[in-house]
């Protein structure tokens, strides 16, 4: 009920101030214990633990990439009962990202559409922040490109960021499938993706698109196999304004989800992501063969319960 009241006022600014807005706010709070210590009985939620990738999820309820991405939020989405948080996408080198407005909502299809560019404060920052943050549960950090990179330079870019972030993280998130930055999707091609996947050290996952055809999801498969350690289904489908997520995604990205899951078999870490908003998305995506999943758009329309909600 509060929620509907904020939400109502956020949504009277464009879609970017109002989520800058709120990160400030939160950065705030995150200075004010007794705030914290508030906050996090109030979202407190059902456990619902569970072990992936060697590490301890206190529930399978993760926030996705793109709403922290400059790793400033990580205490707040911890209180809030996320059982893993994913920050990023961050660059090696820092960037503006695309000209603005950049990102637009759609609140009939309870979606939302973004060309933001991967705007980041670049991989040297965004390392020094976590590793002084200190968080509760698992930390995936996602990571891409910079725009002015040639597919061909892309392996030693994608190298030199997890360099830096990996150490600071329990899981690097290769992005090789925004819409937003030119080419970028390109690098789903197997002999692109062998060598992206070699250059990345440590524990990895790759994110992969929802517009991808039986054979290219075949393809991707079979090299995650060879050289990840999971996979991420999915990111945002690309429209003529930029990437789409939301409820008009699930049905999509939970259909790549079961194809991965079939080709991969029964083991292999899968994360689900796309148009989570009730308990019955999240069951979707279970059944579907993930063994975590991710929320973002449904954190905005639904607010900062919603897994406490999810899970009750």
């Amino acid at each position: 009920m509060i929620y509907a009241t904020v939400r109502k006022l956020l949504f009277k600014l464009d879609a970017e101030s109002a989520h800058e807005w709120t990160v400030e706010q939160i950065r705030r709070i995150q200075q004010i214990p007794i705030a914290m210590r508030a906050i996090e009985a109030l979202a407190h939620a059902p456990q619902s633990p569970r072990t992936l990738l060697g590490l301890t999820f206190r529930n399978p309820i993760g926030i996705a990439a793109g709403f922290d991405k400059n790793a400033v939020m990580i205490p707040m989405l911890a209180a809030l009962g996320f059982g893993f948080i994913e920050v990023g996408t961050v660059t090696l080198h820092p960037q503006p990202g695309n000209p603005r407005p950049r990102l637009f909502r759609d609140p009939d299809a309870r979606a939302l559409i973004n060309r933001l560019g991967f705007n980041n404060d670049g991989a040297d920052v965004v390392a020094e922040r976590l590793r002084s943050a200190a968080p509760k549960v698992p930390l995936f950090v996602n990571i891409g490109k910079n725009r002015d990179v040639p597919l061909e330079a892309a392996p030693d870019a994608y190298g030199a960021c997890a360099e830096k972030l990996a150490p600071c993280a329990d899981a690097v998130v290769i992005n090789i499938s925004s819409p937003n930055t030119p080419g970028l999707r390109d690098l789903q091609r197997p002999e692109h993706l062998e060598r992206v996947v070699r250059a990345v050290p440590g524990k990895k996952l790759v994110k992969i698109a929802p517009d991808l055809d039986d054979a290219q999801i075949a393809e991707i498969c079979d090299v995650c196999l060879r050289g990840a350690d999971g996979m991420i289904c999915t990111n945002t489908t690309a429209t003529d304004r930029g990437g789409l997520s939301g409820k008009p995604l699930m049905q999509r990205s939970t259909e790549v989800l079961d194809k991965v899951r079939e080709r991969v078999g029964a083991d292999f870490p899968l994360i689900g992501v796309g148009g989570v908003f009730t308990a019955d998305d999240l069951r979707a995506k279970m059944r579907a063969g993930a063994n975590l999943v991710q929320v973002y758009t449904g954190f905005v329309y639904e607010g900062p319960m919603i897994v406490k909600k999810l899970l009750q």
